[in-house]
C-alpha cells in the first residue's frame, strides 16, 4: 500500500474515533458507525491501531457488539432516546426560527428513533431479545 494512502486512512480512522467518541454525549451524532468506519480504516492501515481499539474497553464493546448483533441495552436506549428529543426540542424551539428548520430538526429526530428502536434490544446476558418474543430467556 502506498504510505500516502496508509496515512489518509490512519488519519480518516483517527477523525472517526474522535467523532464517535463526541457522539456518545451528542445524541444526532452516530457512535456506532463512526467506530465502524474508524475499524475498516484501521484495519487497512495500521494493525496495531486496530487492535487498540478493537481492545479498548470502552469503544471496542460499540464495534463487537454491532458485529454480533447483540444490540442495545435497554438503558442505554432509552437514555439515548430522552437525551435525543430534549436535544432537538429544545434546538428546534429556542435557536432556530425557519419553519422549515424546525420540521427539519424533527424529522431527523424521528428517523433517528426508528433507527433506534428498530436495533435489538440486548438483554442482560448479552444476547438480543428478539422482536416480540416475551418467553423468559430460558425457555428460549
Amino acid at each position: 500500500m502506498r504510505a500516502w494512502i496508509r496515512w489518509m486512512l490512519l488519519a480518516a480512522g483517527t477523525a472517526s474515533v474522535a467523532l464517535g467518541v463526541v457522539g456518545i454525549v451528542v445524541p444526532l451524532l452516530p457512535t456506532t458507525p463512526l467506530l465502524l468506519l474508524a475499524a475498516f480504516c484501521y484495519a487497512r492501515s495500521s494493525e496495531r491501531f486496530y487492535r487498540w481499539l478493537m481492545d479498548s474497553p470502552c469503544l471496542g464493546g460499540y464495534i463487537r457488539d454491532y458485529r454480533a448483533g447483540r444490540g442495545i441495552p435497554l438503558l442505554q436506549k432509552v437514555l439515548t432516546i430522552a437525551a435525543l428529543w430534549i436535544t432537538v426540542t429544545a434546538t428546534a424551539w429556542l435557536a432556530v426560527s425557519a419553519l422549515w428548520l424546525r420540521l427539519a430538526l424533527l424529522a431527523v429526530a424521528v428517523g433517528v428513533t426508528v433507527h433506534l428502536l428498530w436495533i435489538p434490544t440486548s438483554r442482560p446476558g448479552g444476547e438480543a431479545a428478539e422482536t416480540g418474543d416475551t418467553r423468559p430467556a430460558e425457555e428460549q
